[in-house]
C-alpha cells in the first residue's frame, strides 16, 4: 500500500507545475522575453492556390510591428475590432500629442525608456491611470508611427502601452476630449508627443 507521504512527494511536481503555467498564464509578458521585432512580410501565394475570398470580403491588414502576443497596426480600427487606439491631437500651446479615446496621453519623468519601465503605482497610478493593454487586444496607431509603439509589464503584471520607449498615462482629471489639466503637472509630466517627447518643451 502507498504512503501518504508517497503521495505527497507525487503531488509536489504537479503543484510546481500548476504555479508555474498560473504564471505564465497570468503574465503580461516582458520585453525582453518578447523582443519588438517588424511583422514579416506575407508569404507569396502558391501558384497552385485554388482558394479565392470571396469577392467583397475584407483583406486583413499585416500589423506593421510585433511585439511578443501584441500585434500592432497603423492607421484607423475597423469597427467591431478589439483594439486600443491611438491618435494625435492639437493644441495652440504645446502642439501635436497623443490621444487614446479622445483623452491625452502623458509620459512620467520619473520613469525611463531604455529600458522602458513603470515608476508610477499604487496612489500615482490612481491619479496617473496607465494605458494598458490585455491579451487578445491588438494597438491601433493613427499619426504615430507604429514601430515607436511598444508595451512594458508593469510591477503588477499588467500590460502597459509605450511610445518610443515611454510608458504613458492619462491624467484623472481630464474628463474630456481637448483637456490637457496634466500639462506640466510638477514639472515631471507631460503630454506625449506622437515621437515620445515632451509636448510644449523645446
Amino acid at each position: 500500500m502507498l504512503s501518504t507521504k508517497h503521495f505527497q512527494r507525487a503531488a509536489l511536481p504537479f503543484a510546481a507545475a500548476s504555479v508555474i503555467l498560473a504564471g505564465l498564464l497570468s503574465a503580461c509578458g516582458s520585453t525582453d522575453s518578447a523582443k519588438a521585432v517588424p511583422a514579416p512580410a506575407p508569404a507569396p501565394v502558391a501558384a497552385t492556390t485554388s482558394a479565392v475570398a470571396p469577392a467583397g470580403a475584407p483583406q486583413r491588414q499585416a500589423p506593421a510591428k510585433t511585439q511578443g502576443w501584441l500585434e500592432i497596426y497603423s492607421g484607423t480600427a475597423p469597427t467591431g475590432t478589439n483594439a486600443v487606439q491611438l491618435a494625435i491631437a492639437n493644441n495652440n500651446a504645446v502642439g501635436q500629442y497623443v490621444t487614446a479615446t479622445d483623452r491625452a496621453l502623458y509620459r512620467f519623468d520619473n520613469d525611463t525608456a531604455r529600458p522602458p519601465k513603470s515608476n508610477c503605482a499604487g496612489a500615482c497610478a490612481t491619479t496617473w491611470p496607465p494605458l494598458l493593454v490585455q491579451r487578445g487586444q491588438a494597438v491601433y496607431a493613427a499619426g504615430v508611427d507604429p514601430q515607436l509603439v511598444g508595451f512594458v509589464e508593469r510591477a503588477d503584471g499588467a500590460c502597459q502601452i509605450t511610445i518610443a520607449g515611454w510608458p504613458v498615462y492619462f491624467f484623472a482629471k481630464d474628463q474630456k476630449a481637448g483637456d490637457l489639466l496634466g500639462q506640466g503637472v510638477g514639472g515631471v509630466w507631460h503630454a506625449v508627443t506622437p515621437t515620445g517627447g515632451k509636448a510644449g518643451v523645446n
